[in-house]
């Protein structure tokens, strides 16, 4: 899914060209490329924008593109919705392509940050406003997570720690009212290592769940490629490697890396009693609530692409039409839901 997740391996081509502007903006004392908006216009007439999606089949994107299609036709903006699937040069051939077709602005998903200094030199120079959405990227170099908070590109998204933060706490929570001493349970955290937005994920987790239980649990970290599969596979094997083990808390970067471990722990033969899953985004939680079946799978943090889609495009058009800066993140609203709320959250289950 989502997670401001799959991030590909950098191509060399996108590594040096990402250098060579960083290094031109260290060779001459200023950024590679500005914040977003610098020397935009505002604009008189309809406005035109283009939002650039990595995985834009995958469901959360899907919502992702509904909502700012719908706060699009509510503004009177003309939006063109691309799917960049996980090719991170289409992110820079669409950019150009979207720039050349004169759109006012650009909202970006990248597949892979490292394009990030590319894009926003091509907004710069093109005077075109630059959002990104989900995921960070930077104007001086490929990794945001080493970027001076002035080359940041203005972001609409969720927190990474507001969200970690509430699965943990809500894991604390179930912990808690199960009643598993400390010394039978492991918490499991599973996420992709070197995608920064869900380690911090996962870290606030890990806080809010100490904080929460008030109980010293051990926690195993289980690297995966955040894929539902990847996850199961890599969690089955740290199962089998823990024999002792009796209760389970799972925790990870988004919903795919919970329920594979809700579905390996099962294959396992652990009831449903004996694990607590908390999943990020519901999108896959919510299909085992959909049976009479007992799960695992006790909560998880409800995130609406339609949301951040929406708060995006009014974004960009408060900037183009009104003239307000970008803000440097702007943040949309979660919800925790579980078997009996998730309806009534609005959380669509394919």
């Amino acid at each position: 899914m989502f997670t401001e997740h799959h991030r590909r391996p950098m191509t060399a081509a996108v590594l040096g060209l990402a250098s060579v502007l960083a290094l031109t903006a260290c060779s001459s004392g200023q950024q590679a490329a500005g914040s977003g908006d610098a020397d935009v216009a505002k604009v008189d007439g309809t406005i035109s924008l283009t939002y650039l999606q990595k995985q834009g089949d995958q469901e959360y994107f899907v919502g992702e593109a509904a909502g700012a299609k719908a706060k699009a036709a509510e503004l009177g903006i003309d939006l063109k919705v691309v799917n960049l699937g996980t090719d991170a040069n289409k992110t820079v051939s669409e950019a150009q392509s979207a720039i050349s077709q004169k759109s006012d602005g650009l909202i970006v998903v990248v597949p892979d940050p490292a394009v990030g200094p590319q894009v926003a030199q091509l907004a710069k120079d093109a005077k075109v406003a630059l959002l990104t959405s989900d995921d960070q990227i930077c104007t001086t170099g490929p990794d945001p997570s080493s970027c001076p908070a002035d080359a940041l590109v203005p972001r609409i998204g969720f927190s990474g720690a507001q969200m970690g933060g509430e699965v943990g706490k809500r894991a604390a929570a179930e912990f808690k009212k199960a009643g598993w001493k400390p010394e039978e349970t492991r918490t499991l955290s599973a996420w992709k290592q070197d995608v920064t937005v869900c380690t911090d994920r996962v870290k606030a987790s890990k806080e809010a769940f100490a904080a929460g239980s008030g109980a010293e649990v051990r926690n195993i970290d289980v690297p995966t490629d955040n894929s539902p599969t990847g996850a199961q596979d890599k969690i089955a094997a740290t199962i089998t490697a823990n024999p002792d083990v009796k209760h389970w808390v799972v925790w990870g970067c988004n919903d795919e890396n919970v329920q594979g471990g809700v579905t390996a722990l099962e294959n396992a033969g652990f009831k449903a009693d004996d694990v607590i899953g908390v999943g990020l985004g519901a999108y896959l939680a919510c299909k085992n609530w959909s049976t009479d079946k007992p799960s695992g799978m006790k909560a998880a943090l409800f995130i609406n692409g339609e949301d951040v889609g929406a708060l995006a495009v009014q974004t960009m058009y408060d900037k183009l039409k009104n003239g307000k800066d970008f803000p440097k993140e702007a943040f949309a609203p979660t919800t925790m839901v579980d078997a009996s709320t998730w309806k009534s959250a609005g959380v669509t289950c394919g």
